[in-house]
């Protein structure tokens, strides 16, 4: 597997082309933070992820992890690296300064993110989801909770985990069973079983915090029901200080395609007899909406996961390509075997990366600056027209970005040939850890069903109309930028032309029949995610033709980014046409089959 290159100058031109950091870094409590902070704050995490982080990706892989005696036990490597990343703070780059965190924007957290999830997917699994739950007890916590359990968390001391999913309540989470049984002192004591919970038991930390959905008895059926738990793995006293081990142990690790270092474990509450004890987090049967509040990060997280797989998985192919010899390129001197990378088809294959990169990096930076909006903006217009943005947003950055890791991560391999295939090369990894993104946090048909049943009809459509008057604009501002960029127009165009179509069918045909909504909802994803990834590279070319126009930075750098965007326009904004029919297609076919039929 080829070293891990922090894409720096990528990332630099994402924030202030797309995020708009420095007027990210004018809203209220963002003031200790500038561009030039931001800049050097990068080279140094970029520094670590790289000589820290990155070695463990291919050890883990292959050691894996264990559980004997309920102990779960990681690759010896992990520790040393999340020891070295408590130390230097990097945990807490966005954290509320209130309990030791840095105060930066979350825009620079998702940057964080990607390059700790490029450098090691298992290993960064584990502060991801700290991030989420630290969020969920900032927002619902009382002060005494917020004061026990965030100063440790936040530095990653402590780390966090969403249990949600039980054997018989996985996307139906109303359908979970756990029990939280009152006590006279105020806690709670919770039974029940949890399963693929990531990092549900280790010794990274000194203690886990497990954020717990169960329900309180005579409590309502479904999602009403459900409350939500902080379960600690070991109770904390008064003084801050670690007592006895609570009432839940792993029962096992799973056995997974990929992300083989990330223990994916089964926790069982209570089988001591005496119940785990529990803090209720939030109000009584406002569990889901709790959850929610660390799933939409969690979500945004996952997209950039499908991210930082391509990131890495283009590395190793182009580094490949660069090395391997194979044939003579046409044209190329009689005899002479030519790098793959002068062959036509493996550039197709290592634009098409390029160009997805370039856009899933840009749609999630945008989101996670749109979030900053939302939440710092001191005009309340300003802020919910954000929020509603960033829900619309969600589903695409979550859904959209993990299919495309998986479909990049296999063109990776195919770059390769068929060293790909062999476990040696790396190459296989990428894909064998990526497939697990469209299912977690939501699977991505949940995702698709969501962004057609929820967020369309915000305001009545009117969010909907908002991006796509947007990218109507850009549509307008590319008409002026030369003729370089006349297809990327002319592309763009069109895809918006078929997006309002699809768009505007879902809007009638949903009212009427929502099984043929639900029917078109992932193509519909699709379709959506093309366009808004086609918007992000178009503004990305357009800022850095005003950049080449202005004698500001590398030119063949800022040049590349105009190429990708033709690119896409040309060879890959056609899918989003080619969506509408099977959008519009309703569902009388899905149903007209016996069920039986199926594996006939």
């Amino acid at each position: 597997m080829s070293d891990y290159r922090p894409p720096l100058g990528d990332i630099r031109l994402v924030l202030d082309e797309i995020s708009d950091i420095t007027a990210i870094c004018d809203l209220p409590g963002f003031e200790h933070v500038d561009v030039e902070t931001i800049h050097g704050v990068l080279d140094e995490l970029g520094r670590f992820v790289a000589e820290v982080v990155a070695p463990v990706n291919r050890i883990g892989d292959e050691q894996g992890c264990s559980v004997t005696d309920g102990v779960v036990t990681v690759p010896d490597e992990f520790g040393v690296a999340w020891d070295k990343f408590v130390e230097s703070g990097w945990s807490a780059i966005s954290q509320d300064p209130d309990y030791g965190g840095g105060g930066f924007p979350g825009a620079i957290q998702t940057v964080a993110s990607e390059l700790l999830a490029t450098a090691s997917r298992a290993w960064s699994m584990g502060p991801m989801l700290t991030v989420g739950a630290v969020e969920a007890i900032r927002v619902f916590g009382d002060e005494g909770l917020k004061e026990t359990f965030l100063p440790k968390m936040v530095t990653n001391e402590w780390s966090g985990t969403m249990n949600l999913t039980e054997p018989q309540a996985g996307s139906d989470v109303g359908a979970l069973t756990t029990r939280a049984v009152p006590q006279d002192d105020g806690t709670y004591r919770i039974f029940g079983t949890k399963i693929f919970i990531t990092f549900g038991e280790h010794e990274l930390t000194e203690n886990i915090i497990q954020l717990v959905l169960a329900r309180t008895p005579d409590s309502p059926p479904g999602t009403r029901g459900i409350s939500l738990f902080i379960v600690p793995k070991y109770l904390v006293a008064d003084d801050g200080s670690l007592g006895e081990r609570n009432d839940y142990r792993c029962v096992s690790v799973e056995h997974k395609l990929g992300l083989h270092a990330s223990p994916t474990c089964v926790l069982a509450y209570g089988d001591a007899g005496d119940g785990a004890v529990g803090y209720l987090l939030g109000d009584e049967h406002q569990g889901m909406k709790c959850m929610f509040s660390m799933m939409n990060n969690a979500r945004l997280g996952v997209g950039i996961e499908g991210l930082a797989v391509t990131e890495r998985a283009l590395q190793q192919a182009s580094d490949y390509a660069m090395e391997r010899h194979q044939g003579r390129a046409i044209g190329g001197p009689a005899g002479e075997q030519a790098a793959i990378i002068r062959h036509a088809d493996v550039r197709r294959m290592l634009l098409t990366m390029r160009a997805y990169t370039d856009a899933m990096r840009c749609l999630l930076y945008f989101n996670a600056a749109t979030l900053d909006v939302a939440g710092r903006h001191p005009d309340a217009d300003t802020r919910q027209r954000a929020a509603e943005r960033a829900e619309l947003l969600t589903p695409i950055s979550k859904a959209w970005c993990t299919d495309l890791g998986v479909e990049m991560a296999s063109v990776g391999i195919q770059v390769h040939g068929g060293y790909g295939y062999i476990e040696e090369t790396g190459a296989a990894q990428h894909l064998r850890d990526a497939r697990i993104s469209p299912i977690y946090e939501g699977t991505n048909g949940i995702q698709a069903m969501d962004l057609v049943g929820r967020k369309l009809p915000m305001r009545e459509g009117a969010v909907m109309a908002d991006l796509l008057a947007d990218i109507a604009g850009t549509v307008s501002d590319l008409a002026s930028a030369g003729e370089d960029f006349d297809s990327i127009r002319v592309g763009l165009a069109d895809a918006l032309a078929a997006t309002e179509e699809a768009t505007t069918w879902l809007m009638v045909h949903g009212l009427a029949d929502p099984n043929d909504a639900m029917a078109g909802a992932s193509p519909y994803l699709k379709m959506f995610g093309q366009l808004v990834g086609g918007w992000m590279v178009a503004r990305l070319a357009l800022g850095a033709h005003r950049r080449i126009r202005a004698g500001e930075g590398d030119a063949d750098f800022l040049g590349s980014k105009i190429v990708a965007a033709r690119y896409y326009a040309e060879q890959l904004l056609p899918v989003t046409r080619a969506q509408l029919g099977a959008v519009t297609a309703g569902a009388g076919d899905l149903y007209a089959m016996a069920d039986d039929a199926f594996s006939a």
